[in-house]
């Protein structure tokens, strides 16, 4: 069975989704990854849709969903991508692995469309380098332990 990582965010509508598509591409399909939230919004926002399209990345069948839809899975890594998630972030089943990395949330930002645009590319890039590396070290780990 394939170790599953859940990203956890407040409203799932966007940060998480971003650290899910970029991380499910970066390992493939040797780990299940998954994204929620502890208030979900109820959408993926769509510049953040957009923003992943510009790296070739498709998040457009992404769903915001509750942490709770999790808690009778076996989740070996949990990362939360926001205080809040981080604050009330439950353990679940199987649990090993918790860390947490902050962004700012794009979803919050004002302005013209091109405005928030560029917030968005700004938190996806921040994201993609700290979830790329993430999956490196995963990937190496799992390497070397066969």
């Amino acid at each position: 069975m394939k170790p599953t990582i859940l990203i956890l965010c407040t409203g799932n509508s966007c940060r998480s989704h971003l650290a899910e598509g970029i991380l499910r591409a970066a390992l493939g399909d040797k780990y299940t990854v998954a994204s929620a939230g502890s208030k979900p919004a109820g959408y993926v926002h769509p510049l953040g849709i957009r923003a992943m399209a510009e790296i070739g990345i498709d998040i457009s069948a992404h769903r915001s969903k509750h942490l709770d839809e999790f808690l009778h899975q076996n989740v070996e890594t949990v990362i939360t991508v926001c205080g809040n998630a981080d604050q009330v972030c439950p353990m679940f089943p199987g649990q090993m692995n918790r860390h947490h990395w902050g962004f700012d949330d794009p979803a919050h930002t004002t302005g013209t469309e091109e405005e928030q645009m560029a917030v968005f590319r700004r938190v996806r890039d921040e994201i993609r380098r700290v979830f790329e590396a993430y999956a490196a070290g995963r990937l190496d780990e799992g390497r070397s332990s066969c």
